[in-house]
């Protein structure tokens, strides 16, 4: 570590700037510089805009003027770390990209972004390979167990389009969950609003409560066993946990869910599952230069083997599949209330 500058520095937004957090703001610019201590200066006012202190959530506009106090940040001389060094393989997991943006299919196991005890996500991984000619940024998170696509933008601008289109939820997400149980009947919607509990054991846990935030999950079953379901699932708020949360509300937990799932868990006793059975399998968005995409992520082997060991036993259940040809008229399906299958 070395002293950044010895000097309180101004920094001039630019119209690529303008709409973004002061916080994503400071943390592009403070590499090395540990979160928390950014929202300390934030909070204690030695960063100001326009002269004047601001929240971490206030939106930058051309032309406004930033101090940012002198702080300690990693040299950006010093040597990558052998860890940074040996993340070339995150250029493997690009499964899509443009001048704006990428689409990483982001293995189970990886953190999006380092903090609590992470050193390295997957945004610093790609950072470190890339350089810091590219300012890439996380457009939305994944669970560090849930596999799949995960958006990343290349530029301010495409940043802010992007996160326009998840709030308003012109973003399509799509997973795959196998599910514990039979499942009865066709699709199912689940209305139920999350709540975060107080971390235990240093982790957050997410449960159902009427004082929570709304959040509303679509189940379309697709391969029925005897002791789990295939589902696609349709998410149209993004809550943390919210799948898990939901599908074990139902009593249907999600295979190899330690969390919100069941100890005895026979995808995992039975089918060598050793990872949470949640995969994020397509994105479809509007790239802000190449319009309307749907990006696909195949699931990793460590999801295909166990499930090609349930389709190869001989507890398989053929009946009540739905074809890909299918899908489409289910999630044409109003809901129908929390939890309760839809009338078809």
């Amino acid at each position: 570590m070395s002293a950044a500058s010895p000097r309180v520095e101004r920094v001039t937004a630019t119209s690529e700037e303008a709409g973004r957090r002061l916080d994503n703001f400071l943390l592009t610019r403070l590499k090395g510089v540990p979160r928390a201590h950014v929202y300390r200066l934030i909070r204690g006012g030695e960063v100001r805009v326009n002269s004047r202190r601001v929240q971490a959530g206030y939106r930058l506009s051309t032309g406004d003027e930033v101090r940012i106090p002198p702080v300690r940040q990693a040299d950006a001389r010093t040597p990558l770390p052998a860890s940074r060094v040996r993340a070339d393989w995150i250029q493997d997991c690009v499964i899509y990209e443009d001048q704006d943006l990428l689409v990483l299919n982001k293995p189970s196991g990886l953190a999006v972004h380092g903090g609590s005890g992470i050193s390295l996500g997957a945004i610093e991984l790609l950072r470190a390979v890339r350089g810091p000619r590219e300012r890439l940024e996380l457009v939305h998170r994944l669970d560090r167990d849930t596999s799949g696509c995960l958006l990343v933008a290349k530029r301010a601008s495409a940043l802010r389009t992007l996160h326009a289109q998840f709030r308003d939820g012109s973003i399509d997400k799509r997973y795959l969950a196998l599910l514990i149980g039979r499942w009865p009947g066709r699709a199912r919607t689940v209305d139920a609003p999350l709540i975060t509990d107080e971390r235990r054991g240093g982790e957050r846990h997410v449960r159902v409560d009427a004082a929570g935030k709304s959040a509303l999950t679509r189940f379309v079953p697709l391969e029925r066993f005897a002791e789990a379901t295939l589902t696609e699932v349709h998410l149209t708020t993004g809550r943390t946990h919210q799948i898990r949360v939901h599908a074990a509300s139902i009593g249907h937990p999600v295979a190899g869910d330690e969390r919100y799932g069941v100890a005895d868990d026979p995808v995992v006793a039975k089918y060598g599952l050793k990872r949470l059975f949640l995969h994020a399998r397509s994105l479809a968005f509007t790239s802000p230069h190449n319009g309307a995409l749907t990006i696909d992520a195949p699931p990793g082997e460590d999801l295909t083997a166990s499930l090609d060991r349930i389709r190869m036993s001989p507890d398989r259940v053929a009946s009540g599949q739905h074809g890909a040809g299918q899908l489409d008229d289910l999630y044409a399906t109003p809901a129908q209330g929390v939890g309760q299958p839809d009338q078809r």
